[in-house]
């Protein structure tokens, strides 16, 4: 486990590089990352505060399926070993949970905010 942390912290650094390849003038996109966002130069605070949701809850999804696919990782080079099957197969019930526990609490804020926008 030790030993994928290192490459898959390595390529979570290095990957917003090679999607961003394309962009010819850096210093453009540069300041285009501190100008000021339309989120919150005109929004209001129950949109602010729903954005942030949006911004940790797919954060948090990101990790559950992290996990899954450290699990799937792990379930394949088990070997045949039951003890490292068994372990797979609780971090991939794990990351199953943490996905579902993410789903339902975006549609639980979703409702929220969609409640507090009608009566606002």
């Amino acid at each position: 486990m030790k030993k994928l942390i290192l490459p898959l912290s390595l390529t979570l650094l290095v990957l917003p590089a090679i999607v961003f390849a394309q962009v010819n003038n850096w210093e453009e996109w540069m300041n285009n990352l501190v100008a000021p966002t339309p989120v919150l130069k005109n929004a209001d605070l129950i949109k602010i505060i729903f954005t942030a949701i949006q911004y940790v809850l797919a954060f948090l999804g990101v990790v559950a399926l992290v996990v899954i696919i450290i699990g799937g990782f792990m379930w394949m080079t088990a070997g045949g070993n039951e003890e490292k099957v068994g372990k797979a197969k609780k971090v991939l019930i794990q990351g199953l949970i943490g996905l579902i526990v993410v789903l339902l609490a975006f549609a639980l804020a979703s409702f929220v905010i969609s409640q507090l926008r009608a009566f606002a």
